[in-house]
């Protein structure tokens, strides 16, 4: 595969389509997009504008570099009280396929993910009926008695809601959510990954994850791990059941929690909120600017505020495999890179934009490097929710085919670790760049 040229014109003869020329001149001032210009973004035929645009931003936000990293992800249990109509991966516990991780089987997976010299250890599992809240704070302190340099990025909102059943805290609503998270950081747990998002809205969720956790209560999860410091990803499950302006009505509200998150943080460092014409406010905080917006800095880093927030957003494609969905298409090609692109310019204040590889392939992970990605995930190893069809449980890729992958989309691959702090490394050793 060969690089596309590094600066695209808005179309290849040069034209646009007239909807979005007033994007264009909104994203040039480093002004944040409305939800007509989200639907605009999504429906418009000029997809090339679309996806210019996004390149631009990804461009002003991380110049040449592109992320990657070494990590591992353990599965612990594919046994699960829910039974989502998308999903392939949940069993019952007397059902062929079922299995569940002792902590000795988690200890042998964190040593090995340390003898392949992995930063970080990414863990979800189904919401197992009968196993006690104790072994999810026994396997963090297991993981680091045997790994104590692996970054734990554990649990989705989802699973946290689970545990504070489980842990008699659930009526105690955002205050037992949150106690659960103060338990599992203590324990050792670094991070939440963005899983269970789907999509945030009730018909949506009610046709297709009937059940689980809504929007609402998937944003208090993260909001409480954001009090606590802890750094989490975002993720968006589309091409299913959703509208367009669901997907935008997703963005919005991921966007609104951000500039909350952001908020204290962007008044020490000078960056001037903006005007959010959806929620009638003047606190929008929006980091794809032009560069002197940003005299000091554009990206928070780690160490700078006491609050987390949102880091990544991971846009996920509807892969229908066996499951009862199975009858609908799933997106494909144009659909995700659109996708990519939307999310990047939509998502103006989340510092990185992840093209996951395992749900689209390392391929199409390249072109989404050159429409808003900057960040292309890890070696993985082991994934056994979702993957592309006719793919295994064991996927896995190397360093080099990661770099490859990478420098033939026109980038300059680095190493990072899961709060995105460069790594240098020396075999299955690595320190953090200072």
């Amino acid at each position: 595969m060969t690089s596309l040229q590094t600066s695209r014109s808005p179309a290849p003869d040069g034209s646009i389509d007239p909807p979005l020329d007033a994007i264009r001149r909104k994203v040039e001032s480093g002004i944040r997009l409305s939800v007509e210009d989200g639907l605009t973004l999504m429906r418009t035929p000029d997809a090339w504008t679309v996806c210019s645009l996004a390149d631009r931003v990804r461009r002003r936000m991380h110049g040449e570099l592109a992320w990657y990293n070494v990590n591992k992800h353990i599965n612990y249990s594919n046994i699960c009280a829910l039974s989502c109509s998308f999903c392939a991966f949940h069993r019952k516990r007397d059902q062929d396929g079922a299995y569940e991780y002792s902590l000795d089987d988690i200890r042998r997976e964190a040593a090995a993910a340390i003898e392949a010299g992995a930063t970080e250890v990414h863990i979800v599992g189904g919401l197992h009926p009968w196993l006690p809240f104790e072994y999810y704070t026994d396997m963090m302190r297991a993981i680091h008695e045997v790994a104590p340099t692996l970054h734990i990025k554990a649990f989705t909102a989802v699973e946290i809601v689970h545990l504070a059943r489980i842990s008699k805290r659930g009526r105690d609503g955002y205050e037992g959510i949150k106690a659960v998270l103060g338990d599992l950081k203590d324990a050792g747990l670094g991070s939440l990954p963005g899983g269970g998002a789907e999509v945030f809205d009730d018909r949506v969720h009610d046709e297709a994850f009937k059940g689980k956790i809504r929007g609402d209560v998937w944003l208090d999860v993260h909001r409480a791990a954001h009090e606590l410091g802890l750094n989490t990803n975002a993720t968006m499950l589309y091409g299913h059941v959703e509208r367009m302006e669901e997907r935008v009505g997703h963005m919005i509200q991921l966007r609104r929690q951000q500039d909350r998150a952001l908020a204290d943080w962007a008044a020490d460092r000078g960056i001037a909120s903006q005007r959010d014409s959806e929620e009638n406010t003047e606190d929008a905080i929006v980091l794809t600017g032009p560069s002197e917006q940003y005299p000091n800095g554009r990206l928070p880093q780690p160490g700078q505020t006491r609050m987390g927030w949102f880091q990544t957003i991971v846009p996920l494609p509807f892969i229908p495999d066996n499951s009862e969905l199975q009858h609908l298409p799933g997106p494909i090609g144009l659909e995700n890179l659109r996708m990519i692109a939307v999310m990047r310019l939509m998502l103006d204040n989340i510092p990185h934009m992840k093209a996951f590889w395992i749900m689209h392939t390392l391929d199409m992970a390249q072109f989404m490097l050159q429409n808003g990605a900057n960040d292309i995930d890890g070696t993985v190893v082991w994934y056994d929710i979702t993957k592309v069809e006719g793919a295994g449980t064991h996927q896995e890729t190397t360093v080099k085919d990661l770099q490859r992958a990478i420098r033939e989309a026109g980038f300059v691959p680095k190493e990072r670790d899961t709060l995105y702090r460069p790594v240098l490394r020396n075999g299955h050793e690595w320190t953090i760049e200072s």
